[in-house]
């Protein structure tokens, strides 16, 4: 993994810190809960109408939060437990909801158990996705689908020495969608065409588990299928629309249905003794995938005469996978723990494919195309844990990986003997780092831990592939009851020449503190900055006569990010509680004022400036109120609004949008 991407998923937590107004956290009910019987009860349901007004790029609103209007019932919790843990036909159920019926990210959870009989865990997960697509593609690319989750899982006598799973999982994504196609000109206008996204996926589990001796061994069955049936179609008549391109298109089909399977097995050895431990695990799978692709164009070329085109595409992929870890752990004394760990794994992709296309009656041939892909890898760590004292530890490792790639490529024209072509790539590389750290505990509530880690790479494999990196990063972190208070800082390093000259570099600091004075008073604040930047070499062909080799610029992409949220809860004589929090994340770019700096008069190096930076402010404070009616009643109210600008839209395209949103709605328990 690039060290670019470390500091950006601290970012990405600090986002995902992030408070939704609805539903509300507080309670209604006894924590006890009611007797039923033999049971004991506890349950809350809260039922409430959402409202939104948005302004600007509804498009964008929908792609980044998609709340509407409407009833729902925004969250429930359900529990019944045995009192004496030993109930007829069930010893615990518990239900778990978000959002159903209309919120556009729904969920439920439900577990059922029996002591020493069986335990069942279902999840459920609908996820409604808008994507308005890339501005560049004029509102001619987006989706507007619904994915669908769920996994099933059941053990059969859960607490005995020999356990047995039984699973189901299941993911499919609905819903129409839009793309474009080029037809009869390569150099022509791109057309709209219509898909109904149709796709599955199955998986089936089987296994059992074992402990004995102090060891625990697991091994698992698993058939996945997987399936993709998206017709694609575009029956209209659809012109070029300019005066120098005569291309119609009046009629255009596209099949292109994927089907396979990946049958695999499992298997994992653990244990854990005083002095030393062991996790093995192993994993192999023999997939399989099948594909063919039929596709037809009716309409005029460019210039005016009658035009079809037909393409047809088959063929199969094999693709093994196997993968092992080994992972040893020895404790020789309580202040050190040594760990060494071996992994490796082996992935292959072979099959052939054709190729045919028929251009206005004309048959251009076949192509029958072979490719094979072997990636082999075997990486080995040692890390090393020494608590000096109860106020200072220390720990280093050495991390080495070994990599090879193979390919082969071919290709045979039927129409033309001894066309028959195969070309062998191979290429390895291997990867040493060392890191080192220290952690100080000056006094019980305050820690500091300071590492670092730098790495080697003899070959990479492309221009972005991690080469000659280091990291150097701290944190210190100070904890008591009433305040928590932690800073952090981590700066990366990498630089890459194997192809083409590229550096990237990234700064994160990172500060959060929550302090509860009172029962009825607490606050959280945190704060995320994260500097990134990196430079490329570019290649490419251009020109407005005839395209030439283009061998002077570079990628360069600058951004710095600053992310903070604030929240703040009140608790009104014991009555009412109030929640206040905001957030907001902006991306400064480079300081610059305009997307292109004045006086660029070069149209390639005006485009490159464009899309070197992306300055723009997201922003979303909210507000809660509820209020206690009595012990099982509560109403609330949330408001919360979402702001998004782009200082430098994309090619001149803005997606800016502010939104109203908010809700009411009764918490309640019977």
């Amino acid at each position: 993994m690039s060290k670019l991407l470390l500091p950006i998923f601290a970012v990405a937590g600090t986002l995902a810190a992030q408070q939704v107004v609805a539903p509300t956290p507080d309670t209604v009910g006894s924590p006890r809960g009611d007797g039923w019987g033999d049971y004991n009860l506890t349950q809350s349901f809260e039922t409430g109408y959402r409202f939104h007004l948005v302004g600007g790029s509804t498009g964008e609103y929908r792609s980044d939060a998609n709340y509407g209007n409407g009833l729902r019932l925004l969250g429930s919790s359900f529990a019944v437990n045995s009192k004496d843990g030993h109930g007829r036909w069930f010893d615990q159920i518990t239900l778990n909801t978000s959002g159903l019926g209309n919120d556009p990210y729904q969920s439920a959870i439900l577990h059922v158990e029996k002591n020493g009989l069986y335990r069942y865990d279902m999840s459920w997960r609908l996820s409604d996705y808008f994507n308005p697509g890339l501005t560049v593609a004029g509102g001619e690319h987006l989706e507007d689908t619904s994915r669908r989750l769920q996994d099933h899982d059941l053990t059969l006598l859960p607490q005995s020495h020999v356990r047995f799973h039984l699973g189901y999982s299941r993911n499919t994504e609905d819903g129409p969608a839009l793309s474009t196609a080029q037809e009869f000109n390569l150099n022509g206008s791109a057309y709209p065409i219509f898909t109904n996204v149709r796709r599955q996926w199955n998986e089936y589990r089987m296994g059992a588990e074992a402990h004995f001796a102090g060891f625990q061994f697991t091994v698992e069955r698993r058939w996945d299928f997987f399936k993709d049936d998206t017709p694609v179609t575009a029956n209209g008549i659809q012109a070029a629309g300019t005066l120098t391109d005569q291309t119609v298109l009046q009629q255009f089909n596209r099949a292109q249905p994927v089907h396979g399977s990946s049958p695999g097995w499992l298997g994992n050895l653990h244990t854990r003794r005083k002095r030393w431990g062991l996790n093995a695990r192993l994993t192999y799978v023999s997939g399989r995938n099948d594909f063919a692709l039929s596709e037809s164009a009716l309409g005029v070329d460019q210039f005016g005469s009658p035009a079809n085109r037909q393409i047809v595409v088959g063929g199969d992929a094999r693709r093994p996978d196997l993968a092992g870890d080994l992972s040893l752990s020895y404790f020789p004394t309580d202040r050190l723990t040594i760990v060494n760990n071996t992994s490796i794994s082996n992935n292959r992709i072979d099959g052939a494919s054709s190729y045919s296309e028929f251009l206005t009656g004309s048959s251009l041939g076949s192509t029958i195309y072979f490719r094979y892909l072997g990636i082999r890898i075997i990486t080995n760590s040692t890390d090393v844990n020494y608590r000096m004292a109860d106020w200072i530890g220390f720990y280093g490792g050495y991390h080495y990986s070994d990599r090879r790639v193979k390919t082969v490529e071919g290709l045979t024209l039927p129409a033309f003997a001894n066309s028959t072509e195969s070309e062998t790539y191979e290429v390895g590389n291997q990867l040493q780092s060392g890191l080192a750290g220290v952690r100080l505990r000056p006094w019980k509530a305050f820690t500091i831990n300071f590492d670092g880690e730098i790495g080697r790479t003899n070959h990479p494999l492309t221009t972005v592939s991690d080469k000659n990196f280091q990291t150097l990063g701290g944190r210190a972190q100070y904890r008591v009851r009433k305040v928590q208070l932690s800073a952090g800082y981590r700066e990366s390093y990498d630089f890459t020449s194997a192809f083409s000259l590229f550096s990237s570099h990234s700064r994160g600091y990172s500060a959060s503190a929550s302090w509860a004075p009172r029962d009825w008073f607490s606050i959280d604040a945190s704060y995320n900055k994260l500097h990134a930047d990196s430079s490329s070499f570019l290649a490419f062909f251009a020109g407005v006569s005839r395209p030439t080799l283009q061998a002077k610029d570079r990628s360069i992409y600058i951004s710095n990010v600053h992310a903070a949220n604030l929240g703040v809860r009140f608790a009104i004589r014991r009555r009412a509680d109030l929640y206040l929090g905001y957030s907001i994340t902006k991306d400064t770019g480079d300081g610059r004022a305009t997307a292109v700096p004045t006086g660029t008069t070069d149209p390639i190096q005006a485009l490159l400036d464009s899309v070197q930076t992306f300055p723009l402010t997201y922003q979303s404070p909210l507000a809660r109120l509820s209020i206690r009616i009595s012990p099982k009643l509560r109403w609330n109210a949330g408001y919360q609004y979402y702001g998004y600008g782009e200082t430098f839209g994309v090619l001149g395209y803005y997606q800016n949008f502010h939104a109203h949103t908010g809700y009411t709605s009764v918490l309640w328990a019977f």
